[in-house]
């Protein structure tokens, strides 16, 4: 079978390995149709990791797809695959929280063999049944909704509230659509890229504006109280000063953004002053439910797709994907 596999930075080599063995007791083998090339394997393939993560072994990437299963329960149907497998044993598992998982397990990361192949071996209770109205790409793109669904559920987006997302990258216009349906007022955005600024108020968000004067205009917007809560899905320090600026005394400022640097930092003395609570946006937590309710009702997956390539042609993917030109990139593995 044909795969992609990271050797190192840049290096995506695609050739033929060997298919996946037998599938074991509560496993599906997986024929993968629709792969979602997403910011943080961006960082794998242009910093050659993520933080202290750093590519030890050649891997292959991918955790935003979808496939058709060809065994196990789901056999003969088209699915989601959560990319994440916590241990189901420790404290946190237990508690419900397995995106905090100390252990888990996730697909592209660490020695986990990612999407960006022609079939893989998956956990039954992973596999998500796509409905009929959703295409192959839109069932890739829930992962990175239910990244957007959790951020919208960390950050606290009440009714009636107001909310700011620093970046409009897919996770950032997701992140609109989710707060407003949980509520949210009005949501605004600051994005440097004119072309992500339209797609955020196609999605929904009221206003969008360039970073340099977004904190001003949201404090205009909200006649100088600030917003209520701040997504911040851009990774920069600069981001999260904007967040810092534009949230309302006693708000709460919600940090999705993969930087590419160990550290973060942060105005000190306005988010003092303003006792704001910063939550940390890891992953998702057993979103897909709701993610595939959002998607069938009103948020349009598909318009996120502004590019797409053969699994032959991924380097190309992830080089169109890393230059920013569009909003998301998906590399047709088979069809469905």
């Amino acid at each position: 079978m044909l795969a992609a596999r990271l050797h190192g930075v840049g290096d995506l080599r695609v050739g033929a390995e060997p298919e996946p063995g037998q599938a074991p007791p509560g496993w599906s083998l997986v024929r993968v149709t629709s792969v979602g090339v997403c910011g943080s394997d961006l960082h794998w393939f242009t910093d050659g990791g993520i933080g202290e993560n750093r590519i030890d072994n050649p891997v292959v990437p991918g955790h935003e797809f979808a496939g058709v299963a060809l065994t196990g329960p789901y056999a003969g149907r088209r699915v989601a695959v959560d990319p994440a497998i916590p241990c189901g044993q420790c404290e946190m598992c237990g508690l419900g929280y397995h995106n905090l998982c100390p252990t888990v397990q996730f697909a592209g990361h660490g020695d986990v063999d990612g999407a960006l192949q022609e079939q893989l071996l998956w956990p039954d209770h992973l596999l998500f049944p796509l409905p009929d109205s959703l295409s192959d790409d839109a069932g890739a793109l829930l992962e990175p909704l239910g990244v957007a669904i959790h951020a919208a559920a960390v950050g606290h987006v009440r009714p009636d509230s107001d909310v700011l997302v620093v970046g409009a990258g897919p996770i950032g216009v997701l992140s609109v659509a989710a707060a407003l349906r949980r509520g949210a007022r009005r949501v605004f955005v600051t994005e440097p890229l004119e072309h992500r600024r339209r797609t955020a108020v196609h999605f929904g968000a009221a206003q969008a504006w360039e970073p340099s004067a977004g904190a001003d205009e949201v404090l205009d917007a909200t006649e100088g109280r600030g917003v209520d809560v701040v997504i911040e899905a851009a990774g920069t320090d600069p981001a999260i000063a904007t967040a810092v600026a534009a949230v309302r005394p006693g708000g709460r400022v919600a940090l999705g953004g993969i930087p590419s640097e160990e550290l973060s930092s942060f105005p000190a003395a306005p988010a003092r002053r303003k006792g704001i609570t910063f939550a940390m946006v890891r992953r998702m937590n057993d979103t897909y439910p709701r993610a595939i309710e959002l998607a069938t009702s009103g948020v349009d997956l598909d318009a996120l797709v502004t590019a797409r390539h053969e699994l032959a042609d991924a380097e190309k993917a992830f080089l169109s994907a890393s230059q920013r030109h569009g909003d998301k990139v998906v590399v047709a593995v088979s069809a469905g």
